[in-house]
């Protein structure tokens, strides 16, 4: 298996012992450097603690020979388009398990017809996570209801959709999906 684990702590401006004492428990710069390397394996739970360490998913620390990276060549800010100061790669989202999809037909609130969402699926002892962000929210006998999450309390939550002159709803639902990702074409 290869790693991006040198790619990922470059580009975090981490060196070896940085991470090493980031990891839980920690470690020696010296066993971060022999797993970058490959002088020593990397098994799961050691690219499960390597993550942690650098706040990354640890699917973000493989290289996987059907994943297509993109090269950064520029970083838009106040000043324009600039090219970066270190080489960067933008990975491309990888759905969890907890994933779910929608797709906007007709354009509302932030959205645009076509927009493609991805949701990460929430039980209610973390609803609160997703105050004040857009959330689907389950409703009988297959609907939905979609907006952003205004209020949450002993496991019912207040919701303002999007769509215009809606009203804000009061809900119990046994689960709620926040939007984590938007993919736009233009």
């Amino acid at each position: 298996m290869l790693t991006r684990i040198r790619e990922v702590r470059k580009a975090r401006g981490l060196t070896l012992a940085d991470v090493g004492a980031r990891c839980d428990p920690p470690t020696t710069a010296q066993t971060i450097g022999r797993l970058e390397t490959g002088t020593r394996t990397v098994s799961v739970g050691w690219l499960n603690r390597i993550a942690a360490a650098l706040g990354v998913e640890a699917s973000e620390l493989v290289t996987l020979p059907d994943r297509v990276d993109l090269d950064v060549v520029a970083i838009i800010g106040a000043e324009g388009a600039a090219a970066p100061t270190r080489t960067m790669t933008l990975t491309p989202p990888a759905p969890g398990s907890a994933m779910l999809g929608l797709i906007v037909e007709l354009a509302q609130g932030d959205y645009r017809a076509g927009d493609q969402l991805w949701a990460e699926r929430l039980a209610k002892p973390a609803f609160t996570m997703a105050l004040n962000r857009d959330v689907l929210v389950p409703r009988p006998v297959g609907r939905f209801a979609f907006g952003r999450l205004v209020a949450t309390e002993a496991g019912r939550i207040q919701l303002l959709p999007t769509a215009p002159g809606a009203r804000q709803m009061v809900l119990d639902p046994p689960w709620i999906a926040v939007v984590r990702q938007l993919l736009r074409s233009f």
